[in-house]
């Protein structure tokens, strides 16, 4: 039997520093890594933790010179070099080094540099972990290892990631960028949930990893969050989850119930507060559902003067806004302190434009406030309502109305006592009973009707032979059922402007688009308008023919019907389906003919106003039609939560609108009403979507 070669390894000596010299031999030339400077401290922490490798220096004559040079190493030799110079280390001092007789020094610095491994990265989080477990702070270990503090902070956070997941990584199963994500959360059992339902499909990219870690959170932007405050909400014990590696807006917050009352109780102080004002009710919500203010009567007041300093402080903030923008009038692009000022004096401004506004005592009283939360997360207060069972009954004696409203006369001061409010919350205001009092004919009804009939057809005959007084007359009656609420028996024209109300649960229809043009646009003209509705004719013959059709095309357009009803709701007898069909039939007319774009008009399909409201194969149709169908497929095995919210990220900018809000000409693919077929494996999560057609969670405020 052939003898096996024992391998000798080359000897270690103890060679003063200064009998060593860098090699040139050394194939390292490029700087990377830790600096020489790091090196000299940690080897000035740690002593040389790594021998130098090197070889005798050789003369002429091929005798050793008793120098050494140094290969492989160099760094190391540079870092105890540094300190020499520092006077940190004697350069007597004796280095550890492995000698080498045989070979070529290149192979040498080659082979150590190649065969060298750099820790796994899941090694240095579990180290990092032990050293903080030790005592050790963050930023002690930041400073011993030449990292920030925010670097130890995020593989702290990768360390708590749970264990399974860990060695998930450890087998190259999931990639860093995937451990990052699960790192959102400290719930590991969680994270094993999300990781086993991503790990059997293709949705597992960072940021799915993340939205389905916080699906059940609220951002710090929500407004709810914003109106509280994070520090107010922590201090009463609620979390807030945070991305270390990723911007996270401020992170989520956990405990929706703890905020959801937080806000309430600060909404309710609040009403306290303007309740001794002495209005009749209060209502109070997070937010309150478009037209909630229909059949409304909106009060008047007298916005408050500007003071002469207030005038003066507005005079200078102009100044200095055209004189900042005369200077940069050439400039490409703002400096950023320019820029900045701009932006302070555009607010300054703007707080001056909101002006307090006085009202009636005696209209206060039968008026309300509705308190909610604007989209900024601010308080959004909106005085003066008068609902219509709250109205001043005709020819009723002040003191008794006042005493009606929960008011009484103050001694000799004649000063009515303020009233306590009704505030609800998340509820309409109370409603009340007043009973109107009958009106005494002078003659028979009979004799009046047979009377007013011959004046009526005398009216009709004379109005149509001129056209231009016809035009006005109707104008006016739109004027007044649009702007005066309660005006419209002021007109003998029964053309009526009948506002059908909107579905309050639409999710988003206070903030769209063309919610906010019609607002701006009706209280542009409502500015314009006389307060006392028996001004208004002569005010309307006075404008000019374009302002007469503007503002005769904004009263019409408050009396478009485009609603789909559904059957139940022809019972009453007051419209057949048929005649819904013909009045659906006249909207698509008159949506070619306007050129109406749903798109345009800011629609986007989303998960709360359209894909968390269908079926699956609803959602699946959607993403073909828009995307093919190989986009369909990535989708078509998960739940529908998780479906409905990858077709929202799948339909992004792609302007595919759901079948209803199309123009009847568009093309449209046919509903097939079929899914594709799931994997094996996936049969069991079908089944437990047996209420696929359920609308998804979300907060809605209640009126």
């Amino acid at each position: 039997m052939a003898s096996v070669h024992k391998i000798k390894l080359s000897p270690s000596r103890d060679i003063p520093f200064n009998k060593l010299v860098l090699s040139q031999s050394n194939v390292r030339l490029i700087k990377a890594g830790v600096s020489i400077e790091q090196l000299a401290e940690s080897i000035a922490l740690r002593t040389l933790l790594q021998s130098l490798s090197v070889r005798a220096v050789i003369d002429a004559d091929g005798q050793e010179t008793g120098m050494f040079e140094v290969p492989a190493g160099g760094r190391r030799y540079r870092a105890l070099e540094l300190l020499v110079k520092q006077k940190r280390m004697a350069k007597t001092q004796p280095v550890p080094c492995v000698v080498r007789d045989d070979g070529i020094a290149e192979d040498d610095s080659l082979a150590e540099n190649d065969e060298r491994v750099g820790l796994h990265p899941l090694d240095q989080f579990r180290a990092f972990k032990t050293l903080h477990e030790g005592g050790m702070s963050e930023e002690d270990i930041a400073a011993r290892h030449f990292v920030s503090p925010a670097i130890v902070k995020q593989r702290l956070r990768l360390a708590s990631v749970s264990p399974k997941l860990h060695e998930v990584y450890a087998d190259d199963g999931m990639t860093l960028e995937q451990l990052m994500a699960f790192s959102v959360t400290a719930d590991q059992a969680r994270q094993e949930q999300v990781w086993d339902n991503v790990s059997r499909s293709q949705l597992d990219q960072p940021y799915q990893i993340r939205r389905m870690l916080t699906e059940n959170s609220v951002r710090a932007s929500d407004r709810r969050a914003q109106f509280i405050g994070l520090d107010a909400y922590q201090q009463s014990g609620g979390t807030v989850l945070r991305d270390l590696f990723e911007h996270d807006d401020g992170g989520w917050l956990q405990d929706v119930a703890l905020l959801d009352r937080l806000v309430t109780e600060k909404l309710k102080v609040e009403a306290e507060t303007i309740a001794a004002e002495g209005w009749r009710w209060i209502s109070v919500a997070v937010d309150f559902p478009y037209g909630h203010t229909n059949n409304l009567r909106e009060l008047d007041g007298v916005t408050t003067e500007l003071s002469e300093d207030e005038q003066t402080a507005i005079g200078a903030l102009n100044a200095e806004q055209a004189k900042l923008e005369a200077d940069c009038a050439e400039a490409d692009e703002l400096p950023d302190e320019v820029d900045q000022r701009l932006g302070e004096i555009e607010m300054a401004l703007s707080a001056f434009e909101t002006r307090p506004v006085i009202y009636d005592p005696a209209d206060i009283a039968r008026a309300g406030v509705f308190i909610s939360i604007d989209g900024e997360g601010a308080l959004s207060v909106d005085r003066g309502y008068v609902r219509p069972e709250d109205e001043a009954p005709v020819n009723v004696d002040p003191e008794v109305e006042s005493a009606a409203h929960g008011g009484t006369l103050d001694g000799e001061q004649n000063q009515p006592v303020v009233q306590r409010a009704v505030i609800t919350v998340g509820g309409g205001p109370a409603e009340s009973d007043d009973d109107e009092d009958d009106v005494i004919k002078p003659l028979p009804d009979r004799l009046i009707t047979e009377l007013t009939a011959h004046r009526t057809l005398a009216l009709r005959n004379a109005l149509a032979n001129d056209p231009a007084i016809a035009f006005s007359a109707v104008l006016h009656n739109f004027v007044l059922a649009t702007f005066y609420r309660f005006a419209s028996s002021s007109s003998c024209l029964e053309i009526a402007v009948r506002t059908p109300t909107l579905p309050v649960q639409a999710p988003g229809l206070n903030d769209s688009v063309s919610a906010k043009a019609i607002e701006a646009r009706h209280d542009g003209w409502k500015a314009r308008l006389p307060r006392d509705e028996g001004d208004l004719w002569n005010m309307l013959t006075a404008l000019d023919t374009a302002e007469q059709s503007s503002l005769f095309a904004h009263c019409a357009s408050f009396g478009v019907n485009a609603l789909y009803e559904p059957a139940n709701r022809f019972n009453d007898g007051r419209v057949s389906a048929h005649g819904v069909r013909r009045r659906l039939d006249h909207a698509d007319v008159l949506a070619r003919t306007v050129g109406l774009d749903m798109v345009a008009a800011g629609w986007t399909t989303g998960v709360d106003n359209y894909l968390g409201r269908v079926t699956k194969p609803r959602i699946l149709e959607a993403v073909r039609e828009a995307k093919g169908e190989s986009s369909a497929q990535l989708i078509d095995h998960l739940k529908k939560g998780d479906m409905a919210r990858e077709a929202e990220r799948l339909l992004e900018g792609s302007a595919w609108l759901p079948e209803p809000l199309r123009l009847p000409d568009a093309e449209a693919a046919a509903v097939t009403g079929e899914a594709e077929a799931l994997p094996d494996f996936l049969a069991d999560d079908d089944e437990e979507q047996a209420e696929a057609d359920e609308d998804q969670p979300r907060v809605i405020a209640a009126e």
